[in-house]
C-alpha cells in the first residue's frame, strides 16, 4: 500500500514549496487555497478557533481539490495531534520547539511503533478497518506524515543540533514574529539579529540534512526568502485577503 503526500515527495526531490496558513474554520478557503495553486493548507490550530472538529471538513475539502492538508497543533499534547492525524492530516506542526525532547516527543507521537507512541485505532485514515487490515496502514501512514517543529526562541540554539539529530524529524520551520520576541525586538520580525538567526538556523538544518521553512507574508519576502535557502514559505490567508482588500478599497476610494 502507498499513500502519497505530495509536500514530502517535492522536498525530497529538492523543490521548494509554498502553503498557505489558515487560522479559520472554512474549508471553502481551503478549496480556494488548491484552486490558487498552493500545494498545502496549513490548518491552524494554535492561533484561533479551529478544533479537530471543525478541521475535519477542511480535510475533505483538501482532499477533494488535491492538496495536502498539515495542521499545527498548539497543544503540546499527543492526545490531541492524535485527533488532527485521525481526521487525516499529512502532516504535524509542533509550535513553540525548544529542547529535544520537546522535539522527540512531538515527532514520534505521530508515528506508530516500533517508531514512535502514536495511538492506533481503526479511525478515517484506516478507512475505518474497513478495506485492509491495520497493520496494512502503519508503515505507509509513519512514511505519509511530514514532522514540522517550530524554532521559535533564540534559547533553543544551543540545543538545535539535538533537535537536527532527530532521525524523524523532516523540517525546521522558523517563527520570527516569536523569535524576535525572544530577541527583546517584538514586532520587529524582519529585524538584522532575527534574520541573523535564522540563517544560522538554515544554514545548521542544511548541514543535518533538514528541510526548513519560515513565513512570507508577500512576493518581496519569499524572494527573501528563498533566496536565503529555506525550502518552504507560508502565506496567511486573512493576510492575503486583508492585503488585497485594502489595494481594492483604496484604489476605488482614490478614483475620481
Amino acid at each position: 500500500m502507498k499513500l502519497t503526500n505530495t509536500v514530502k515527495d517535492k522536498l525530497a526531490a529538492g523543490e521548494r514549496v509554498i502553503g498557505c496558513f489558515i487560522p479559520l474554520p472554512s474549508p471553502e478557503i481551503v478549496e480556494l487555497c488548491a484552486l490558487t495553486g498552493f500545494d498545502f493548507a496549513l490548518i491552524d490550530g494554535e492561533h484561533g478557533p479551529i478544533s479537530p472538529e471543525t478541521a475535519y471538513p477542511m480535510v475533505l475539502a483538501a482532499e477533494a481539490r488535491g492538496i495536502e492538508a498539515f495542521a499545527r497543533v498548539g497543544q503540546a499534547d499527543k492526545q490531541m495531534v492524535l485527533k488532527f492525524l485521525d481526521i487525516g492530516v499529512s502532516g504535524i506542526m509542533a509550535p513553540q520547539v525548544n529542547t529535544a525532547e520537546h522535539a522527540s516527543a512531538s515527532v514520534l507521537g505521530t508515528k506508530f511503533s516500533p517508531i514512535g507512541n502514536r495511538g492506533l485505532a481503526g479511525m478515517r485514515t484506516f478507512n475505518y478497518g474497513v478495506t485492509d487490515p491495520l497493520t496494512a496502514f502503519v508503515e505507509p501512514l509513519n512514511d505519509r506524515v511530514l514532522t514540522m517543529v517550530q524554532f521559535e526562541h533564540v534559547g533553543a540554539l544551543e540545543h538545535l543540533d539535538d533537535i537536527l539529530a532527530l532521525e524523524q524529524l523532516d523540517l525546521v520551520f522558523v517563527g520570527p514574529s516569536d523569535l524576535a520576541q525572544s530577541l527583546g525586538l517584538p514586532g520587529q520580525p524582519n529585524h538584522p539579529e532575527v534574520t541573523k538567526v535564522a540563517d544560522e538556523v538554515v544554514a545548521r538544518a542544511r548541514a543535518a540534512g533538514k528541510k526548513t521553512g519560515t513565513v512570507a507574508y508577500s512576493l518581496e519576502l519569499v524572494e527573501n526568502i528563498f533566496q536565503r535557502g529555506f525550502d518552504m514559505t507560508v502565506a496567511s490567508a486573512t493576510g492575503l485577503f486583508a492585503s488585497a482588500a485594502k489595494a481594492y478599497v483604496n484604489g476605488a476610494r482614490s478614483m475620481p
